[in-house]
């Protein structure tokens, strides 16, 4: 499925879609996807009638198909399903040279009523609400226009379905699953069996950076370009009124004792400490005791790691420490990269390792 960021940069290209009205789209899902393919079900690619795309699929034969038949909806108002598979589409397959299959929806974008759900995760992602969302686009296996169901865990936000049974089956279908997995289902309506597209969103992931050491000021324009919101933290307000941070960069003044208060953190938030000050560090640590974030870092050498350990004011806290891979890193850009990674890999539930087995074997 897309990033956050990336919905995020799909959101904005939809709200200017409709107030240009000479531009026409269409929107290409993947719906279903088998084996080694470019990308997993639920990631989204905007096509416009002029062949222009937001958020590119692969960039390579795959892409430019599905950009070509995208225009055909486009000028046809008629959405599609389009299957890459041993039965069709097999010379874009064996063009991928990945071997799998996948099956794209593509739904043309003509009226400003057609992405009336945008509205909705809009809303959520200013509210930073984690969300599921339904797509429904075909009636036994017929392709219809696409129908949206939006909810979260207290109430149903957005609903262009419009059959209240099959909404509740959905939703009790998606509370079932053991993991928030993309995928679609195929499910009974009262108009037959609707495939649904069902996929859970996130809000775009927040990092707080405390500290204005060199390795802070590396890690900032790399989180910015991974579409992380970005906040710098210093008790110090000369170190936060300098010309060169990254543009669009949140500032905040707080000491340990304000900062949570000065910051809402959440699920989707990951904290670095690293100030270069041990005293600092810990007092920060401990103030983040009980914030409910998905990662907690601090910098340092691992005897410094290994005297805040000790300190009985972070006795219980699980904290990276030292943050990052290890990836052979000296430098402040280099200690950045592997801290962003060790974060990517949290949030992602990944190990970390190597993408090859010890025999060379590519997974």
């Amino acid at each position: 499925m897309n990033s956050a960021h990336e919905l995020s940069t799909l959101i904005h290209a939809l709200r200017m879609l409709h107030r240009d009205a000479s531009s026409k789209a269409a929107l290409a899902t993947l719906t279903r996807t088998r084996g080694s393919t470019f990308r997993r079900a639920g990631t989204r690619m905007l096509v416009f009638d002029d062949g222009r795309v937001v958020c590119e699929l692969s960039g390579g034969c795959p892409q430019r198909d599905i950009v070509a038949r995208a225009k055909e909806v486009i000028a046809n108002a008629t959405p599609r399903v389009v299957k890459y598979n041993a039965q069709s589409g097999l010379d874009v397959l064996m063009e991928m040279g990945c071997g799998g299959e996948l099956e794209v929806l593509i739904e043309p974008l003509l009226t400003i009523h057609d992405t009336d759900f945008i509205d909705t995760l809009t809303t959520c992602f200013d509210r930073r609400q984690p969300i599921h969302m339904a797509t429904l686009f075909a009636i036994d296996e017929e392709v219809v226009m696409p129908r949206r169901l939006v909810w979260n865990e207290h109430a149903t936000l957005h609903d262009s379905v419009n059959e209240q049974a099959l909404a509740q089956t959905i939703i009790a279908n998606v509370a079932s699953m053991n993991s928030p997995k993309t995928t679609t289902l195929r499910l009974p309506s009262a108009q037959g069996i609707a495939d649904v597209l069902v996929e859970a969103i996130a809000p775009p992931h927040a990092l707080v950076v405390i500290g204005s050491s060199a390795a802070a000021r590396a890690l900032l324009p790399l989180a910015s370009a991974l579409g992380w919101q970005t906040t710098l933290v210093d008790h110090d307000p000369a170190r936060l009124n300098v010309s060169d941070l990254p543009e669009g960069l949140k500032t905040v003044c707080a000491s340990p004792s304000r900062l949570t208060d000065a910051l809402p953190l959440d699920s989707h938030s990951s904290v670095v400490v690293m100030t270069h000050n041990l005293e600092h560090d810990v007092a920060y640590l401990g103030a983040l005791k009980d914030a409910p974030v998905a990662y907690l870092g601090a910098l340092g050498s691992r005897e410094r790691v290994a005297r805040m350990r000790d300190n009985t004011a972070l006795a219980g806290l699980h904290v990276h420490a030292p943050a990052g891979l290890d990836i052979g890193s000296e430098t402040p850009e280099e200690i950045a990269l592997a801290i962003a990674a060790e974060i990517m890999a949290v949030i992602n539930q990944r190990s970390g390792g190597s993408l090859r087995d010890n025999d060379g074997t590519i997974h």
